[in-house]
């Protein structure tokens, strides 16, 4: 019986985790489990699976659930120290906090030598360095969660050496729009992703290529190959969830349904395959698979990644603090869809590529970052 900490519980990730769970009930138990704010569905998971230990970051959720779960003999706590005891039994960490708030437990349990299926891209874009030192001095594994790294990482598992990486992206809602018209979407344009379901944030980095950008830094981190060896294509089926071409030019891809659930059970399952009642997929009925290159100069965010795992030091971290913000100011209708890559690459302009020195160094260079894209923002916004 592998012991799981699910970090994130309460998000779509989370929740498709839970689900692998219980498809293999003789398998895999939840040790512990982690939320913020969502005390309704966080109480549901608790009280179903019954972990050992629950671990709440919102005060008023804390608040909230502590003494009913308590009651019902969890140990519930909010504190990073508690967080580290509880996982000390476990098997394996699926990291699954979303943006920058799971970089901090991420790198804590992998300082204690554990295997984290990761599906935080915040993690290795952001603290990528401080991520290969932990992994190196500690001797834990990351095993990818995202489609398209897991795609990667099990093609890789073949005997070889790669060439380069075939990346694919979905290319988002407006993938077909024209430039002009991308002046005027809106967010609910945006949210309307034609082959994923996730959540708010994500899909809008879908809708501008910046996920696939935070992606292409993530597979320079995990797989060691540079930046000019990892291609992007615009695939809009999402059936061929990556791709690795061997130094012999051979290429192999992993494909499958447009499932997160499927990831995450090989990162859970690794390096067994476990059968599922999961759909499966069936080529003929798609009939034909497509591949492009990306419309560089309609989606800048892509290239503005590439450009800062060039540069490498503290650039992937502002890159991914001033689209945080960008974000979150264009899903308040207070910036143009346009204007979040003009946000980001503003900002990594007002930065030089120092170093990474630590995580509080990192923290710093974060919120200098944030308040930075908050600035433009504001000025930005001044001219819609």
């Amino acid at each position: 019986m592998k012991e799981i900490a699910v970090l994130g519980a309460t998000g779509s990730i989370g929740r498709q985790t839970l689900q692998v769970v219980e498809e293999h009930p003789s398998l895999f138990s939840i040790s512990v489990l982690a939320g913020h704010r969502n005390a309704n569905l966080l109480r549901k998971q608790a009280l179903k699976f019954r972990p050992k230990a629950v671990f709440i970051t919102a005060p008023e959720t804390y608040r909230e659930l502590a003494p009913e779960l308590k009651q019902a003999g969890m140990a519930v706590f909010s504190d990073w120290q508690d967080l580290q005891e509880a996982l000390s039994t476990v098997d394996l960490v699926l990291g699954a906090i979303s943006g920058a708030a799971g970089i901090h437990p991420t790198l804590l349990a992998l300082e204690m030598g554990k295997t984290v299926a990761l599906a935080n891209k915040e993690t290795l874009v952001a603290a990528g360095d401080l991520v290969a030192d932990a992994l190196q001095r500690y001797g834990g594994r990351i095993i990818p969660v995202d489609s398209e790294h897991s795609a990667i990482f099990q093609c890789l598992e073949a005997n070889g050496k790669p060439a380069r990486i075939l990346l694919t992206a979905s290319g988002g809602p407006f993938r077909h729009w024209p430039r002009e018209r991308l002046a005027e979407v809106g967010p609910e344009d945006a949210l309307s992703h034609p082959t994923w379901h996730m959540g708010r944030k994500i899909t809008i980095d879908s809708a501008t290529l910046m996920n696939k950008g935070l992606e292409v830094i993530e597979a320079v981190r995990l797989f060691g190959l540079p930046a000019d060896a990892v291609q992007v294509l615009v695939h809009e089926e999402s059936v061929v969830h990556s791709m690795v071409q061997w130094t012999d030019g051979t290429i192999m891809a992993q494909l499958g349904t447009a499932d997160m659930r499927l990831p995450i059970q090989y990162a859970l399952s690794w390096p067994d395959r476990l059968v599922n009642s999961f759909p499966t997929l069936d080529l003929a009925k798609i009939g034909t698979l497509h591949f492009a290159e990306p419309r560089w100069a309609d989606f800048p965010a892509l290239k503005l990644a590439y450009r800062a795992i060039e540069q490498g030091g503290i650039m992937p971290a502002v890159l991914n603090a001033a689209n945080e913000v960008a974000v979150a100011q264009f899903l308040d209708k207070k910036l143009g869809f346009l204007a979040i890559a003009d946000v980001a690459a503003e900002t990594m302009a007002a930065f030089k590529a120092d170093a990474v020195e630590s995580l509080a160094h990192l923290s710093e260079v974060d919120q200098a970052a944030r308040a930075k894209a908050q600035e433009l923002c504001r000025q930005a916004g001044d001219r819609l």
